[in-house]
């Protein structure tokens, strides 16, 4: 039986520090796991990952945006996530579809219902079983990524308005579907987040059958 559990949340949230350990401690009970990225994850998904977050693309409208971020999906769900489902993995994304909802609909304004049509056909339906929302003040969250030395790609540069809007997205997404989502305080240490992941995780497992 397989799992497909997403992250989403604002950059500097710690989502890539924490798939990654979450990873490996589903690793180390020898469990079959897979872990990928949005945008991205494919040899094509990654070419329009470049195009999407360059800051040299700064005229790049929202409806050009939003269908790129759709054609690497559909890439990656159908070279990628599928054939390690049906193999039985258990797959972490670092972001998914909801990243599209709450960017370019919520803080863009594009139309919901027109997004979640075009994303179903992407997909081919395909949903996540869990979804970790890691909340943290936006302001932090860039700070952090400067800290990191990482640089800011053309999403991080948006007005923190911008950036707020999403969080509202967040939250109304959340809302929406509260036996999906789970809400994770991402300003506390790396450790006491991985140890609610695992919680979370361990339970999920355990209802589906997949441990005694």
């Amino acid at each position: 039986m397989s799992l497909f559990i997403t992250f989403e949340g604002p950059e500097g949230s710690g989502k890539s520090t924490q798939i990654k350990l979450l990873c490996a401690y589903l690793q180390a009970q020898q469990l079959p796991v897979a872990q990928t990225r949005e945008p991205g994850g494919t040899p094509i998904g990654d070419l329009i990952r470049n195009v999407i977050l360059s800051p040299a693309h700064g005229e790049m409208s929202p409806t050009t945006e939003f269908l790129l971020f759709s054609a690497s999906r559909a890439q990656l769900v159908s070279q990628w996530i599928r054939p390690q489902l049906q193999a039985g993995a258990i797959v972490l994304c670092d972001r998914y579809a909801d990243s599209s909802l709450a960017y370019q609909g919520y803080a863009h304004g594009l139309d919901l219902d027109v997004l979640r049509q075009i994303t179903q056909f992407a997909t081919d339906g395909l949903r996540p079983d869990l979804t970790f929302y890691f909340d943290l003040d936006i302001s932090v969250g860039l700070q952090r990524k400067r800290r990191a030395g990482g640089g800011l790609d053309r999403l991080d540069t948006q007005a923190i308005t911008f950036h707020e809007r999403v969080r509202r997205g967040y939250l109304a997404l959340a809302a929406q579907e509260p036996q999906r989502w789970v809400m994770i305080n991402a300003a506390q240490s790396v450790e006491v987040v991985q140890s609610e992941l695992r919680q979370h995780v361990d339970d999920l497992i355990t209802a589906r059958g997949r441990r005694p």
